[in-house]
């Protein structure tokens, strides 16, 4: 998830998304517009005595409710900064944290297998909650009876957090009860059999939320359609993973022999007419035998039907190029190019030559392959390439 940087902390990048610019002041004028109701409903069940008065008057809602709704986006990345050090404690990468439409997001750069590590890093995230939330009921009584102001913020900040931990460890995977609960599936089952089922559980409950957002709570319709969505993705990652576990881009790869290659002399139009010949939607561009770039459909369609005579290769092909070595896992390939919102990847090897190229239909053939014989070893014993195919 993208966002704008505005810092770090124990080296973890800290982004905020935009969608995070639009529900900061839209939950500032929910709180605020409900400040009194909440004042009063904390009067009688917290045994304080706020000046609902002195609160609601003027602008003070307003200030009150974005002090709130900081106060609680503070918290969230809390939580998030707990799963993070828990996780950099195990030796895992954390990409970034991110601030967005449904709070906080912690990206790492893989997740963990090992059931004991995935255990820890999710419940230190609600464990920190509960943590700011005693932290705020602290300062709540320690705070003057005539401070209403105070005791309003500081008062449901330290609710918001218990419930934010508590709302978070609803078996509904991918959250941090989901984790929790693939986590202990884990200890005595496959790593991808229980992410499939965790997956499999916490659709249900997206499904239910969605059901009960439809009574009026929108956010709960997002988070509904967010963890359906995620759960889909990861359970889908996960069995991508374990497929080609032991398989080699060198396994799937189009060998460099087998390539179809264009120089940067070739026209625009003449790379047009060869991809609509050879079926292919991107090629490698040489100089002599040295790899200088990758030009693909998109780039041949950024220039005009009436100049694609006039223009090159090297006027579109992009140069700066993502890679893979022959040894590399085939999984690490596919999450390049999902990084790199790339289609196919030339395979340099330690030389700097490159020995072929691989792409997402190569590695989907191959998974085919593999989930139809049940071993990576028929990779090895028939041909898996495929032509990208022009739809």
């Amino acid at each position: 998830m993208r966002g704008i940087r505005i810092g770090s902390a124990f080296g973890i990048p800290i982004r905020l998304n935009w969608t995070f610019l639009i529900v900061l002041p839209l939950f500032a004028f929910l709180i605020g517009a409900e400040v009194v109701t909440i004042a009063e409903l904390m009067n009688e069940t917290m045994g304080v005595a706020i000046d609902t008065e002195a609160i609601g008057a003027g602008s003070m809602p307003w200030i009150l409710g974005f002090a709130a709704a900081i106060g609680l986006f503070g918290g969230v990345l809390l939580h998030e900064f707990g799963h993070s050090l828990v996780a950099l404690r195990y030796g895992y990468e954390i990409d970034s944290i991110t601030l967005w439409l449904l709070g906080g997001l912690a990206s790492f750069a893989e997740f963990p297998e090992n059931w004991k590590h995935e255990f820890w890093i999710a419940i230190a995230g609600p464990i920190v909650s509960v943590a700011v939330g005693v932290a705020c009921y602290a300062v709540f009584l320690l705070a003057p009876a005539d401070a209403s102001a105070v005791l309003f913020v500081f008062g449901y900040l330290a609710i918001l957090n218990v419930v934010l931990a508590a709302f978070n460890m609803l078996p509904a995977f991918p959250m941090d009860g989901g984790r929790v609960l693939r986590a202990l599936m884990a200890r005595n089952q496959p790593h991808a059999q229980a992410t499939q089922r965790a997956a499999a559980i916490g659709k249900v409950f997206a499904f239910m939320m969605a059901i009960v957002g439809l009574f009026g709570n929108w956010i709960l319709i997002l988070l509904a359609f967010f963890i359906y969505i995620a759960a889909s993705g990861e359970a889908q990652q996960t069995t991508l993973k374990a497929a080609f576990e032991n398989v080699t881009v060198d396994d799937v790869m189009t060998p460099r022999e087998e390539l179809h290659t264009v120089t940067e002399e070739t026209s625009v139009a003449e790379l047009m007419e060869r991809m609509f010949r050879e079926r292919h939607t991107g090629y490698p561009v040489l100089y002599g035998d040295e790899l200088v770039g990758m030009v693909t459909l998109e780039d041949a369609r950024s220039v005009r039907d009436v100049e694609r005579d006039a223009y090159r290769v090297d006027d579109v092909m992009e140069t700066d190029i993502a890679s893979v070595t022959p040894e590399a896992d085939a999984m690490t390939a596919l999450q390049t190019m999902q990084r790199n919102g790339v289609g196919r990847l030339p395979v340099i090897d330690d030389r700097g030559e490159l020995v072929g190229l691989i792409s997402r239909s190569d590695l989907m053939t191959a998974f085919d392959i593999i989930q139809t014989s049940g071993t990576p070893n028929a990779l090895r014993n028939r041909g898996v390439v495929e032509d990208d195919r022009m739809l």
